[in-house]
């Protein structure tokens, strides 16, 4: 990314050999777009340019830094966002599903430093996971942001099994995941989106409840409340940047309920009705920590999940890709094979 609100340009640059202590090297086999991405490239987060773009990124390790013990070369990795945490604030100190929200860092990778769009890319150790052989690369590069970001979203929801979770947005890159990883929980899913080919996406994902936000908000009350007896979801994910989304996502969930807002719109707006006459409690939720994520991908390799992707070849079709992504006829999420080679004899073995 050269410039903002520009497209992408494809430009040589040297391989990044300089690693810091708990550095990972990795040689890009996948290398995916998320909405955060666009963002980035709209000016949204402050950058220094030229920067390479891409947070979620999947391949090999390719060298490693001084102090990393966890990993090896040629290890499958999905790399981490976060990099070099100071290790010293509350966050650092915290819980490790705090972890990653300390401030006192290099920034992301895609964000404040270069990302997986590219031959190589760097990762910090601490914040990478091994990809278990179950997991191809191309489903590694998704869950990088995607499926941490909503597996934690769930549990921050604190929805039990065999109650109600509503998913507002439910038919895009998080949501399909979010419906898949709560099923797999035995939690109830009702999904809300307003594209036609995201409807269709959350049933092929095995929605059952799957409800039309076009019908107005009344109607999809109405209907939320009939499908859980009278009373709402029990918690609420919502996962779409529309302005009336979190309004929406508070009107569905039942009295005393939690709603976990996910989508990042520049500004949000609450009814007072809900957030003190119905006590809704509203929560913000990040990335997932490095445990959580792990257990995030040993979840999705037990129960054969799968990830709908839009899949380009080669770096070069990267910004046709973000095209195609702004318009917004990308199904699931979108992806770039960087390393064709790898990427076929990786996929070969899976489905011998």
């Amino acid at each position: 990314m050269a410039e903002l609100n520009k497209p992408y340009q494809l430009r040589q640059v040297q391989r990044p050999d300089a690693l810091g202590p708990f550095d990972l090297l990795v040689k890009t086999v996948v290398a995916s777009f998320c909405h955060t991405d666009l963002m980035v490239l709209e000016g949204l987060f402050p950058v220094n340019l030229p920067l390479t773009a891409s947070h979620e990124g999947a391949g090999t390790v390719a060298a490693v830094g001084s102090a990393v013990t966890e990993f090896k070369l040629g290890d499958r990795v999905m790399s981490g966002q976060l990099c070099n945490p100071c290790g010293q604030c509350e966050d650092c100190l915290g819980p490790d599903d705090q972890k990653q929200y300390c401030t006192n860092t290099r920034g992301a990778i895609g964000v404040g430093v270069d990302g997986a769009f590219a031959d190589y890319h760097v990762t910090d150790s601490r914040a990478a996971c091994l990809l278990p052989d179950e997991i191809s690369f191309a489903d590694g590069a998704s869950l990088a942001c995607a499926g941490r970001t909503v597996y934690r979203a769930i549990k921050t929801s604190g929805v039990q099994p065999g109650r109600f979770l509503a998913i507002v947005g439910a038919g895009g890159g998080l949501g399909h995941l979010g419906i898949q990883f709560a099923l797999a929980k035995g939690i109830e899913v009702i999904a809300i989106d307003a594209r036609d080919g995201a409807l269709e996406l959350c049933r092929e994902v095995g929605a059952k409840h799957v409800l039309d936000a076009r019908a107005g908000q009344e109607s999809v009350v109405a209907q939320v409340r009939k499908i859980t007896g009278g009373h709402g979801a029990d918690s609420t994910i919502n996962l779409s940047g529309h302005s009336a989304a979190l309004i929406s996502a508070c009107a569905v969930t039942r009295n005393h309920g939690t709603m976990v807002q996910v989508a990042g719109p520049d500004v949000t707006s609450i009814s007072i009705f809900d957030l003190v006459f119905r006590d809704i409690r509203v929560k913000g939720s990040m990335l997932a920590g490095r445990d959580t994520t792990t257990e995030m991908l040993a979840e999705y390799a037990e129960h054969d999940m799968k990830v709908q992707t839009h899949v380009v070849y080669g770096l070069d079709q990267v910004p046709g890709m973000v095209e195609i992504f702004k318009s917004g006829a990308v199904k699931g999420k979108a992806i770039c094979v960087v390393d064709r080679g790898v990427f076929d004899q990786d996929d070969a073995v899976r489905t011998r």
